[in-house]
């Protein structure tokens, strides 16, 4: 029996329904046998029991009014995971599948992701199941005030600083943090993804995309590979895909497919970035319209069918759990060579099993896709010395972060026995820094 499966199954019964959170514990846990394997005096302390708990789970009412002049009730949440290297960070998600057990499973992730960035940062996520899409900006406003009148009681920059996630973008960030201000009378760096009048970082919008690109490019430089002249497949179509499709390009990789809820384009040309930017940040329209413009694209209804498109690098930047068992094998028989996930948890357990048993180069969001909330650091550690730093400087500081983190959890890997297995090199090189805080301060 695995040393650790009695853990596995306490949190499991006490958390029966909560199936997104099961599945981010049950692959840290089975990562961790390595490590009590080595380290069995960490049975002994009970920080195994207490890193999956999460300190805090804070779960509220929103009401608002619409323009019809109707009340409306949302339920909002904040789960404040583990603070053992620095106040809880993490975003916050508005979006209609929002419930409990996604916003823990967002934290517990976030509490190793933000470990890996070796910024002083503790894990934690919020949101709320309002969706903001065909809301007007009043309705919008509104929405965030209310929200922000529960969530400014639980918040603070030497607390928990939220940032923005899927759904809470530049728009939503300026209200919640105009209400915080009013709230509070004080103006600090309780939020990031700010804009840049007024307390945010360059280089914050481009960070998770860029990131991404940062870390695979080292992971393939590593094995002798890199993005020059391969095609490269990329899912979703918000900030991280975007600009992970723009660093991709840059670094030589032919991006020819993108999606969004409704379906995938492919341009075998090469996707026009410029007009996928006005598409998606300026019209905020249906990649549907790509085709409008490019008649040589094609488009297809249903985007879970983007990874049938052939590609060397796939780059799943849309949600969790977007890419399955079938969709794995499909980029295994079309030749891909490495994959990094720009979303949180978009590979389903099976997927990946079929990804590593195939010998795919294989990049866990948790280190991955930590350049965003690298990046939020920085723009907190730019309001607390209240300057400014160049997009140069945070750019490079965005890159060496993420090359640091490729190469810790490939050292990791290969201390433990598994070289190339970067999902345990990322479970175990977090959860050490977390644990290891969490032992030094005592139960």
């Amino acid at each position: 029996m695995k040393k650790l499966e009695y853990i596995k199954e306490a949190v499991i019964a006490r958390n029966p329904n909560d199936s997104e959170f099961l599945q981010a514990v049950e692959e840290v846990l089975d990562s961790l046998e390595l490590v009590v394997e080595k380290r069995p005096e960490l049975l002994k302390t009970g920080v195994i029991e207490r890193i999956v708990e999460p300190e805090r789970q804070i779960m509220f009412r929103v009401p608002w009014v619409d323009d019809n002049g109707i009340i409306q009730v949302n339920r909002g949440f904040r789960v404040q995971f583990n603070s053992a290297i620095g106040p809880y960070k993490g975003g916050l998600r508005f979006h209609p599948s929002v419930n409990l057990s996604i916003i823990k499973f967002l934290g517990f992730e976030q509490t190793f992701k933000n470990a890996l960035t070796t910024l002083p940062m503790g894990g934690g996520k919020g949101g709320c199941d309002f969706d903001p899409k065909g809301k007007s900006d009043g309705e919008i406003m509104r929405f965030c005030q209310s929200f922000m009148m529960e969530l400014s009681k639980h918040i603070g920059q030497f607390t928990d600083v939220p940032a923005g996630d899927i759904g809470v973008g530049a728009r939503e960030i300026g209200y919640l943090f105009g209400q915080y201000k009013k709230i509070k009378n004080e103006y600090t760096g309780v939020l990031t993804g700010k804009g840049l009048d007024w307390g945010g970082s360059l280089a914050r919008k481009e960070a998770t995309g860029y990131g991404l690109c940062y870390l695979m490019d080292a992971m393939l430089k590593d094995h002798n590979l890199s993005f020059e002249g391969k095609t490269t497949v990329i899912s979703g179509s918000g900030n991280v895909a975007i600009y992970a499709c723009q660093k991709a390009t840059e670094l030589g990789a032919k991006v020819v497919a993108m999606s969004d809820s409704g379906g995938y384009i492919y341009d075998e040309n090469g996707i026009d970035l410029a007009l996928i930017k006005e598409l998606k940040e300026v019209k905020r329209a249906r990649i549907s319209e790509y085709v409008n413009t490019v008649p040589t694209a094609s488009y297809t209804e249903g985007c879970g069918n983007i990874w049938n498109v052939a590609c060397d690098i796939a780059l799943p930047c849309a949600t969790q759990n977007e890419l399955d068992e079938t969709g794995a094998k499909t980029l295994v028989n079309n030749g891909c060579l490495a994959l990094g996930e720009g979303a949180n948890m978009p590979c389903t357990p099976k997927a990946i099993e079929v990804l590593q048993s195939n010998k795919v180069l294989y990049a866990p969001g948790k280190a991955s896709n930590a350049g965003g909330v690298a990046t939020s650091g920085l723009e907190m550690t730019q309001n607390s010395i209240r300057l400014s730093w160049t997009f140069e400087e945070v750019d490079a500081k965005l890159k060496e972060i993420m090359v640091t983190i490729y190469h810790d959890i490939s050292q990791t890997a290969k201390e433990f026995g598994v070289e190339d297995n970067f999902v345990i090199g990322a479970n175990i090189a977090g959860f050490l820094k977390v644990a290891n805080a969490m032992i030094d301060q005592g139960v």
